[in-house]
């Protein structure tokens, strides 16, 4: 099967009925022939527009090569991707350009798309608000903490009007408490604004905190060994017993497909 990457922007009654991200028998190998390494074995996954959905796996089996594959960073060897809407990436680190203010951050895409400049600034006011940074406008990246940092790449992405975001570990490098308040954030925006994530975390009660959906990926190359279905009820807590039932059945599932590997 030739490789492809099919994306559709236009709002109109076939794209609102199909899938934000389709993945059909995606395959990709890395390195010269010979001594490649396969990532990805025909995987397959769907994500409903609106959709919350994290990944999980061990370390190197093929999450972020899934997200680049997605955003178009890279191309897949074989198989076929179907995207609707436009897509922004968000990485563990907030990747600001240090010598802008968080304002000149956020507007710098809509600055490249070419919109007016009342308009921009405009949407940089409502952006901040909506992400709690109202009066950090002018502050530079190194003015700002970790978690503010993360608010304004978050921003920044809603700026592209993004509909798909893609967000791989972006709270990883923060602390458990700032932590928490970006998982009640991102939910927040996530419910009002409408739009479909795929998230990737090595942290399962994160992935049980957030996602509709947890899919769980299978040592290199990766494959979907399962897909759960989290019932918990909106806004959740990650203190509740309930919400450590469906991750302790996440982590068992993981743990039984690392032995596997080990024992290959």
């Amino acid at each position: 099967m030739s490789a492809a990457v099919e994306r559709v922007t236009t709002v109109d009654e076939p794209a609102l009925a199909a899938p934000a991200v389709q993945i059909d028998s995606v395959a990709k190998r890395y390195g010269p022939p010979g001594s490649s390494v396969l990532a990805l074995e025909r995987i397959s996954l769907s994500v409903e527009r609106g959709e919350f959905v994290c990944l999980v796996g061990a370390s190197g089996c093929g999450k972020t090569t899934i997200l680049n594959l997605v955003s178009g960073l890279d191309q897949p060897d074989a198989g076929r991707i179907s995207v609707t809407g436009q897509v922004a990436l968000l990485f563990q680190e907030a990747a600001l350009f240090p010598w802008l203010t968080a304002a000149a951050n956020i507007e710098l895409p809509m600055t490249l798309a070419g919109v007016p400049r009342t308009e921009r600034r405009q949407r940089v006011a409502e952006l901040l608000e909506l992400v709690h940074l109202q009066g950090f406008g002018d502050r530079r990246p190194h003015e700002l903490s970790g978690g503010m940092r993360q608010r304004v790449s978050l921003a920044r992405a809603l700026a592209q009007r993004a509909e798909v975001l893609l967000m791989d570990e972006p709270f990883g490098s923060l602390d458990a408490m700032t932590r928490d308040i970006l998982h009640d954030e991102v939910e927040r925006l996530w419910i009002d604004a409408g739009f479909t994530i795929l998230f990737v975390t090595h942290d399962v009660r994160e992935a049980v905190r957030l996602g509709d959906r947890v899919i769980v990926l299978s040592s290199r190359p990766a494959q979907v060994v399962e897909e759960i279905h989290v019932p918990l009820p909106r806004p959740r807590d990650g203190a509740d017993p309930d919400l450590a039932d469906v991750a302790e059945h996440v982590i068992t599932r993981l743990r039984s497909e690392v032995r596997a590997h080990a024992e290959d």
